[in-house]
């Protein structure tokens, strides 16, 4: 098979889940894969550890993106005869006139499910262009079970259609020596207390509102000197979040780290005495799985996807309840074999998946949809 992969993404959304996705998986398929070959369609100047002799990398400019995906793509698609083009940014930037077959991830239906949430731009454009993507696309690939359920209810598209390929945790997150860690964040970040830890940015379907006021009820009748950190990009949320802080009165107990580079993300969850993640929607769900991976105790919601990642390795609330949110943080701060528990059986479960294991389920379905076509 010759296949051509849209990694812009890798650069683009460079941090994000999509970005993640995209880089491991077009690097681990190039690990496992000889037989075929590919085309990685680039921008960026970080892809020498991507050339292989089975791989060509084609270098674009940043913007343009209108010229790539109706002019440039077709034509190069047709010089080069790939049999199979793949898209794993939500489809994004599809051309259902391309000459060879067509793949998508879709990650989630977010802007169908908490249109509010999302910005309008990206809404409108994520609403005109699905339909056309299920529709015209050979197959998909989406995360989880949940998304695929959720693809079923918006659109008529026959199951086996859509294939789920769990994404994992980068090798980075994994159990580190905790005082080291303790003495890096003390350093660089004065940050000495005993913590509780949220990373996974400020969208409101993220409820980090309701984690602070969980947080605020916890601190007021607790005895030692917890924060509450949480890690991410300052934007116009964190204005918001810091006037309920100020409101609730835990100016000083809640620390926000503005961007932290992703090196240093898995230091952050090595040193934590609980990881919170109470999202109200996700189509996967990756730090509650990077925080098993550290060893972290989690705490996150039972809705949507997160419960295939967790399974029963982490206390599962509904994130719509702040004193369920503030009853399993007491539960796991008062019970040190809770918490050994849920840290043994976090990174149990988080051994079931892999990069590789995303790679392979890939490749499966790039020759699937393949073998149909001969």
């Amino acid at each position: 098979m010759k296949i051509g992969i849209d990694a812009r993404a890798i650069t683009l959304y460079k941090g994000t889940g999509i970005g993640t996705y995209t880089e491991n998986v077009a690097r681990e398929l190039l690990k496992i894969d000889t037989k075929n070959s590919y085309t990685l369609y680039w921008c960026g100047t970080n892809y020498k550890s991507f050339f292989k002799d089975n791989c060509n990398i084609n270098l674009l400019s940043k913007g343009h993106h209108n010229f790539f995906e109706t002019k440039y793509l077709p034509y190069n698609i047709m010089s080069n005869n790939l049999d199979i083009y793949h898209i794993p940014q939500n489809g994004i930037g599809f051309n259902e006139n391309l000459p060879c077959l067509k793949l998508a991830t879709i990650h989630d239906l977010i802007p169908y499910v908490m249109p509010e949430t999302v910005g309008r731009g990206y809404l409108l454009k994520f609403l005109r262009s699905m339909p056309i993507i299920i529709e015209k696309c050979d197959a998909l690939i989406t995360v989880s079970e949940y998304s695929k359920k959720d693809i079923l209810k918006f659109f008529p598209v026959d199951p086996n259609k859509i294939f789920v390929t769990p994404l994992a945790a980068n090798s980075n997150y994994k159990v580190l020596n905790k005082q080291n860690c303790k003495n890096y964040l003390s350093k660089k970040y004065n940050l000495n207390d005993k913590f509780i830890l949220y990373i996974g940015g400020f969208s409101p379907r993220k409820n980090v509102n309701g984690l602070i006021e969980a947080f605020s009820r916890v601190s007021e009748n607790i005895s030692c000197n917890l924060k509450l950190v949480i890690v991410g990009s300052y934007k116009d949320d964190i204005k918001n979040l810091n006037l309920l802080c100020s409101k609730l009165n835990i100016i000083g107990k809640v620390i926000f780290t503005g961007y932290v580079e992703e090196t240093e993300l898995p230091i952050f969850y090595n040193t934590c005495e609980i990881f919170v993640y109470p999202s109200l929607y996700e189509g996967f769900g990756l730090p509650p799985l990077e925080a098993m991976s550290c060893g972290a105790p989690v705490i996150t919601s039972n809705t949507t996807s997160i419960p295939e990642v967790v399974k029963d390795s982490g206390i599962l609330i509904n994130p719509n309840k702040v004193s369920e949110i503030e009853s399993a943080i007491w539960k796991v701060l008062a019970d040190d074999e809770l918490k050994n528990n849920l840290k043994a059986s976090g990174l149990k479960n988080a051994q079931n998946f892999s990069w590789e294991k995303t790679a392979r389920k890939t490749l499966e379905v790039y020759e699937k949809i393949y073998g149909e076509t001969l």
